[in-house]
């Protein structure tokens, strides 16, 4: 790749300095450092640096940029190219930003994009492209039911983490009738979904389901409508859970409030305030794991970027861990997309931020799902508040505690399903 800087390009010092425009460029190259290798590895990112979701889509592009300079920009004894592209958060862009990757740059594997209805939108095109994708998006049905096999998740379903979340509301918080409220789109009704279904298995009832637009400046009208239970899950992403707790708090509610893999991410806590202390959530990750991996992912995250990482950070991390062990797999070669993306789905990893991993035959991730409630006890690295983990699911897979074929008898969780019950 040529390292003349171009209208598109920026130097890998200029972004890890954090510099505005590093933040708001749509298309930015990264050049790697002068290693005597083969043709360096080509690595592209779609991520979102724009809009309501731009806060988890940076942390993103960092915990990548993280992995790639703890490895001095090396994969499978490869050097690495690196090619971000902004798809500011809508499938439009996203399918155009995954084209330009794909035909334009020519990189060898994708990682994002961020949304689940971002890679609804591009499942197909790479699919017919045979271009592996590592996703951080959760997209539930495409490794249940339509499973695309270029397509590997090492993050979670949308489901995955709220199904675990269900079970803890309805045994150990002892919940009994809540109402849901996220944003209007794919990943908020498979949350929601995931989660009804196992609270209600586990003898709670949702009374009500409430579905914000994703740009919802004002969430008064809905917290409105908020009565008749005993707790309240949210599901929201990117920035919006530092709003809907801020009027959640002010409106006077007092049910308790349980969340997700984003509405109560680390990367938050610096910016929520008092209305966030006894939030419960559910996440893959979790900044306060005592592990080898994680204290050195979030020491490096600290070093590059001062700043504590959460969920959209440490999955990319991951997904970074991952492409290399599977390069290393396939003795660096990436030529042939069938024998590498087999060598992706083969990884099984012990020391990971977030734990040991490994894939199911549908290429979702297994792993640990970790209950945490926001307090001030144990709060480090300059926070005021911290996630404090109280319960460990280990091996948790997408279909949770019932049987695969069960489970994919019924339909992917969306608006309607499951449907609201009388209570």
């Amino acid at each position: 790749m040529s390292r003349r800087l171009t209208a598109r390009s920026i130097s890998r010092r200029t972004l890890l300095a954090g510099t505005a425009a590093g933040a708001t460029i749509a298309l930015t190259r990264f050049p790697t450092p002068a290693i005597a290798q083969a043709a360096p590895f080509k690595l592209g990112l779609l991520t979102v640096k724009t809009g309501p979701l731009a806060q988890g889509g940076i942390q993103m592009e960092q915990g990548v940029l993280t992995y790639l300079k703890e490895k001095n920009y090396t994969m499978g004894g490869r050097k690495v190219d690196f090619v971000s592209a902004d798809t500011g958060g809508n499938p439009a862009g996203a399918k155009t930003k995954a084209q330009e990757l794909v035909e334009r740059d020519k990189v060898d594997v994708i990682l994002g994009p961020l949304a689940a209805f971002e890679l609804y939108a591009i499942n197909g095109y790479i699919q017919q492209q045979k271009m592996p994708t590592l996703s951080l998006a959760a997209a539930d049905n495409l490794t249940q039911r339509q499973p695309n096999p270029y397509l590997l998740r090492a993050s979670a379903t949308s489901s995955q983490a709220m199904q675990p979340m269900g079970h803890y509301a309805a045994t150990e918080l002892k919940l009994k009738r809540v109402v849901t409220i996220v944003e209007d789109f794919a990943f908020g009704y498979e949350q929601m979904g995931g989660f009804q279904a196992a609270f209600q298995k586990d003898g709670g009832c949702v009374v009500n389901k409430l579905w914000p637009p994703i740009v919802t400046p004002d969430y008064t009208p809905y917290i409105a409508q908020i009565s008749g239970c005993d707790g309240v899950c949210q599901g929201f992403a990117g920035s919006n859970p530092l709003r809907f707790m801020k009027q959640y708090a002010t409106a006077g509610l007092k049910y308790p409030v349980v969340t997700g893999e984003t509405g109560a991410d680390d990367a938050l806590l610096k910016s929520y305030g008092d209305e966030a202390i006894g939030l419960v959530s559910a996440c893959p990750y979790t900044l306060d794991l005592d592990s080898d991996g994680n204290n050195r992912f979030v020491s490096e995250m600290l070093k590059n970027y001062n700043t504590v990482p959460g969920f959209y950070a440490a999955g990319l991390y991951i997904n970074c861990e991952v492409v290399d062990a599977g390069l290393q797999g396939a003795g660096g070669d990436a030529s042939d997309k069938q024998k590498f993306m087999a060598a992706l789905k083969a990884v099984s990893l012990t020391d990971t931020p977030r734990g040991p991993i490994k894939f199911d035959h549908l290429n979702n991730v297994i792993g640990n799902i970790y209950i945490r409630r926001i307090g001030r006890e144990g709060a480090k690295y300059g926070l005021k508040l911290w996630n404090k983990t109280i319960k460990t699911y280990e091996n948790v897979s997408q279909f949770w505690v019932w049987p695969e074929q069960e489970f994919l008898a019924h339909p992917v969780y969306s608006r309607d399903y499951p449907p609201l019950t009388k209570c």
